[in-house]
């Protein structure tokens, strides 16, 4: 079966949780089928095509230059089977390419821009793009894959021509043997980090979505002993840049002990960051599932997440984490709930060892992938 996987993200350049699906999908489908990838980038290697936007459009409009990324990658599908697309970034790609060769696209949402609104404040009129290309992608794709139950909800409630039986639910997985508990401290004193103080740890994009802003204002009220250790980079805009820098600035005023980490680090000081961290903290306000709660979970630490999307069937409130509505309280209520499990040592050990027993036994990337290959088996038969 010769498949066609298209992204914007691939390693080396992955900065967000589409990326992470992509990268560890490709890695497992690639034993299962004849894959070739194709993503933004320069160059080509072996089983992968980078394509980049053209350069006569260099300045214009993200969307315009998106688009120009997926005509390049649908000229280049000719002989693939089958396609299969993440993110409005390249399912116009896999649109085309099942116009032009006939064959079929499986499109995985990971997100939805109709719930994305703020992204206006990034791509201005691109927009109306971006939402008319994924709306025609989507409604025309032989199946669509949801990365979570409610994620799949969302979908059919945003795009109600969809024959429901199109789409299916493939959770988003994670690779215990990469994210597991390591107790080394380097990292930690390259952050500048006192490992004898509990700290609170938030990774993620500086996006309307990741919900930065709320999480830099519900920090101010929690114990002051607790540092807040911020990994948050690849801001959306100069707007939310400029207001995330200016509540950083405001929080380090009132409180000590707050470090913030804007390049992205390796994998393994990531790993050992949420080893030590007292708690991880999610304070989105849209999330599909949120894999780094489950990155998280694989290396033992318990997580204080917003009840969003299909965070829900990740973190089970009060055994692997504790949820926080996202209301007019929400802000209080992190403080409220990050105090919780921080004040708790031992219920923190439970919650952290039942996460870690969760991300092992239900989220590895190999079910992800022969769920995937089944799902290409029968629509290639129909």
């Amino acid at each position: 079966m010769r498949v066609g996987l298209l992204t914007r993200e691939y390693p080396p350049d992955v900065y967000g949780g589409a990326g992470v699906h992509v990268e560890f999908l490709a890695r497992e489908l690639a034993s299962l089928v004849d894959l070739e990838v194709h993503c933004w980038g320069e160059g080509r290697g072996v089983g992968v095509v980078r394509h980049r936007p053209w350069s006569v459009l260099d300045g214009s409009n993200d969307a315009l230059r998106t688009f120009s990324v997926d005509l390049s990658i649908a000229a280049a599908l000719q002989g693939r089977e089958l396609v299969h697309s993440h993110t409005w970034y390249a399912n116009l790609a896999g649109h085309l390419a099942k116009l032009l060769y006939g064959v079929p696209h499986v499109l995985t949402a990971h997100s939805l821009e109709p719930l994305r609104p703020w992204k206006a404040e990034q791509l201005g009129g691109g927009y109306a793009l971006s939402g008319w290309s994924e709306r025609t992608a989507m409604e025309a794709a032989d199946a669509v894959i949801a990365v979570s139950g409610a994620m799949r909800e969302d979908v059919l409630a945003c795009y109600p021509a969809l024959d429901p039986a199109k789409v299916h639910v493939v959770h988003n997985g994670i690779d215990t043997s990469l994210y597991r508990p390591d107790h080394g401290t380097d990292a930690l004193v390259r952050a500048g980090l006192d490992p004898k103080r509990p700290y609170v740890l938030f990774v993620g994009r500086i996006t309307r979505q990741k919900g930065v802003p709320h999480l830099l204002r519900a920090v101010r009220d929690i114990d002051p002993g607790v540092q807040v250790v911020l990994c948050a980079g690849a801001p959306d805009t100069p707007e939310i840049d400029r207001e995330f820098r200016e509540l950083f600035q405001e929080l380090s005023r009132v409180r000590e002990g707050v470090h913030w980490i804007p390049q992205m680090l390796p994998r393994g000081d990531v790993v050992q960051l949420l080893t030590h961290a007292a708690v991880f903290v999610c304070p989105s306000v849209y999330e599909p599932l949120g894999i780094v709660n489950l990155e998280a979970m694989a290396c033992g630490t318990p997580v204080v997440a917003s009840r969003v999307g299909g965070i829900p069937e990740v973190v089970r409130d009060g055994e692997t984490g504790l949820l926080v509505p996202v209301d007019d309280d929400f802000e209080a209520g992190l403080a409220r709930a990050l105090d919780t499990v921080v004040g708790d040592p031992e219920a923190a050990r439970r919650m952290g060892e039942a996460g870690q027993r969760r991300a092992r036994g239900e989220f590895g990337w190999d079910t992800v992938a022969r769920h995937t290959v089944r799902l290409y088996e029968e629509i290639l038969k129909a």
